[in-house]
């Protein structure tokens, strides 16, 4: 019988390596850049995570981004890895995102992970997330 309550995962994540690399400009326009990153999560999700995010920076340094991140560790006392996918705004320091489970994408105990929620974070550093989530 699958349990199909949704629980809450909170805790904090550490940004390891933060690269950002421009890699298409106009004048007068947003620039389209490329960023690789790394992250540490920790609290109810414990692991490892290597991100691709695509960013549209304007002029005033504020962007919006889509990406997508696998992350290989634990929730709910289950192991695996899951893929994450975000969008969002940042906006000085300040990130803001929504996320969701990519359907399909949960390995060894976290197959059949679903759900959404999202983070806040200071830019390259570290930042607060939730996760709103069931497991088949």
């Amino acid at each position: 019988m699958s349990d199909r309550r949704k629980h809450r995962a909170t805790g904090r994540t550490e940004v390891g390596t933060y690269v950002p690399t421009t890699f298409d400009e106009v004048a007068g326009g947003p620039s389209l850049v490329e960023v690789h990153l790394t992250e540490t999560f920790r609290g109810d999700i414990e692991g490892e995570s290597t991100v691709r995010v695509l960013q549209a920076v304007a002029r005033d340094g504020s962007a919006s981004f889509v990406g997508v991140q696998r992350v290989r560790g634990s929730i709910g006392g289950r192991t695996g890895s899951f893929l994450l996918q975000p969008s969002g705004t940042l906006a000085g320091k300040v990130t803001k995102a929504e996320w969701f489970v990519v359907p399909g994408s949960g390995t060894g105990d976290l197959q059949g992970l679903r759900g959404e929620g999202g983070f806040e974070a200071q830019l390259g550093e570290h930042g607060s997330y939730w996760l709103d989530y069931d497991l088949q």
